[in-house]
C-alpha cells in the first residue's frame, strides 16, 4: 500500500469570540489557508485532486459546502473539487484521515485536509436551535438526556474524582504553557498572517492571565454545585488550518520534503451520555493497531474541550503528563470546532520537528460520543 505524508501544515492564529476574525467570512478564511499551503509548498493548486474540509456548524455562513466554496474563493481552478465533513469536534481530524486514506489507496495523489469554524459568525448550537436533531427514538433510548457536553464533562469529573481545584490547576498550566510557547516563538512558523480590518492578525488572542485563586471565583457553568467553569473549559473561537497530504513518492517527484508520515489512525465510539470519553478507547485501538509502544511516543495532543477530558484520558492511558499538550491546549488557545483537528495537528507537527520527536499522537473528543486518534511519525530531513 502507498504511504501518506504531510508536506506542509499551516493554521491561522485563533481569534477569540468577537475578536480579530469577527468580520472574516469562514469561506474566505478557509481560502486564506488553502492559498498559504500551496504558496509554502511552491506548487500549483492544479495538482490538488481534492480538498476535504471539516466544519461543524454547517448553517448560515457555513451552511453550504464550505470545502468547495473555499476552493473557489481561493481562485483555484474550477476543476478542483471540495467536500465538507462533520464528525463534530473531530471534523478536520477526520478530514486528515480521509485525505490519507485516499492517497494510501491510490485514489488520489495530492489531497488537502483542512478545517474552519467561525464561532463568532455562526454560534455553536445554531443548528440544534433550528430543529430537533436527535429524533424521538434516540432520545427515548437515552431517557431524554439533553446531550449537553458540559453536563457530560461534569459526569466525567465525578467518575474520575476530579476536584474543582484540580481542574483549575490544569487550566492554569494550559495558559502558562501556551504563553511560554507564544513568547518563545514556537507558533511563529506555523501561523499564516491574515489580513483583517486595521492590519494583520498573526498572534493567538485567546490567552489570558489566570491563577487558581482567580479561577476559583468563577461560577459553575452547567450546574449550581458543578466544577466546570469558563476558566477550565475550551474557549469559543475562530480559525482555520490546512495540511498538504501526498505519497512520499509524489513528494520526491515534486521536490518536496515530508514533515511527518501518517502512521495509523483509529475511530471509536463510547457512551454518548458521558460523551467525551471516547478518546480513551480510540487511543487504545490505535496503539494496538499501530504496534507502537506508548513509551515510544514523545508528544500527545488531547483536545482540551473541558479539563476533565485530558485528565481522565491521561489517567486511563498511562501517558506521561509532561508530554500531554506541552504547548498548552484549547483552554488557553481556543477551540474553533471544525478547525481544531488540523490546527492541533499543525501545532504537534511543528513541535515534533522543532524537538526531533519521532512519534506524536493526537486524539479528539467529539459530540455524540465518538473520537478520532491519529499517530504520525517524523520523517528524516
Amino acid at each position: 500500500m502507498t504511504d501518506a505524508v504531510i508536506v506542509e501544515a499551516v493554521r491561522t492564529a485563533h481569534g477569540k469570540r468577537n475578536g480579530a476574525l469577527r468580520d472574516a467570512h469562514p469561506v474566505d478564511l478557509a481560502a486564506d489557508v488553502l492559498n498559504a499551503l500551496i504558496l509554502r509548498a511552491g506548487i500549483s493548486p492544479s495538482l490538488v485532486d481534492d480538498v476535504v474540509l471539516g466544519c461543524v456548524t454547517q448553517y448560515a455562513d457555513q451552511g453550504g459546502n464550505v470545502g468547495r466554496y473555499a476552493v473557489l474563493a481561493a481562485g483555484w481552478p474550477d476543476a478542483i473539487p471540495g467536500v465538507t465533513v462533520n464528525r463534530a469536534c473531530g471534523s478536520s481530524q477526520q478530514a486528515l484521515d480521509q485525505a490519507a486514506h485516499a492517497v494510501m489507496a491510490g485514489q488520489a495523489e495530492v489531497v488537502v485536509a483542512a478545517g474552519v469554524e467561525s464561532m463568532t459568525r455562526v454560534p455553536m448550537g445554531a443548528t440544534r436551535a433550528a430543529g430537533f436533531p436527535y429524533g424521538p427514538r434516540m432520545s427515548a433510548r437515552y431517557e431524554g438526556f439533553g446531550f449537553n457536553q458540559g453536563v457530560s464533562a461534569e459526569l466525567i469529573a465525578q467518575r474520575w474524582g476530579l476536584s474543582r481545584r484540580r481542574l483549575d490547576e490544569f487550566a492554569v498550566e494550559s495558559q502558562e504553557k501556551a504563553a511560554a510557547a507564544r513568547a518563545s516563538g514556537a507558533f511563529a512558523d506555523q501561523i499564516e498572517p491574515v489580513h483583517v480590518e486595521g492590519g494583520t492578525f498573526a498572534v493567538d488572542e485567546c490567552l489570558r492571565e489566570s491563577s487558581v485563586e482567580s479561577l476559583a471565583r468563577l461560577k459553575p457553568s452547567f450546574s449550581e454545585d458543578g466544577v466546570l467553569t469558563p476558566g477550565n473549559s475550551s474557549q469559543i473561537s475562530d480559525g482555520a488550518a490546512a495540511l498538504l497530504v501526498m505519497s512520499s513518492e509524489r513528494a520526491r517527484d515534486l521536490g518536496l520534503t515530508p514533515l511527518v508520515r501518517y502512521h495509523s489512525g483509529a475511530v471509536a465510539g463510547a457512551d454518548p451520555v458521558l460523551m467525551l470519553t471516547a478518546p480513551i478507547p480510540a487511543t487504545e485501538r490505535l496503539l494496538k493497531r499501530s504496534g507502537v509502544a506508548l513509551s515510544d511516543i514523545g508528544v500527545f495532543e488531547v483536545n482540551e474541550a473541558f479539563a476533565p477530558v485530558p485528565l481522565a484520558w491521561t489517567e486511563e492511558i498511562g501517558a506521561d503528563p509532561a508530554l500531554v499538550n506541552p504547548l498548552g491546549g484549547a483552554i488557553a488557545l481556543g477551540h474553533p470546532l471544525g478547525a481544531s483537528g488540523v490546527s492541533l495537528m499543525t501545532k504537534m507537527i511543528h513541535h515534533m520537528r522543532d524537538n526531533d520527536i519521532r512519534y506524536g499522537l493526537q486524539t479528539m473528543c467529539e459530540g455524540g460520543g465518538t473520537a478520532n486518534a491519529t499517530l504520525v511519525e517524523l520523517v528524516d530531513r
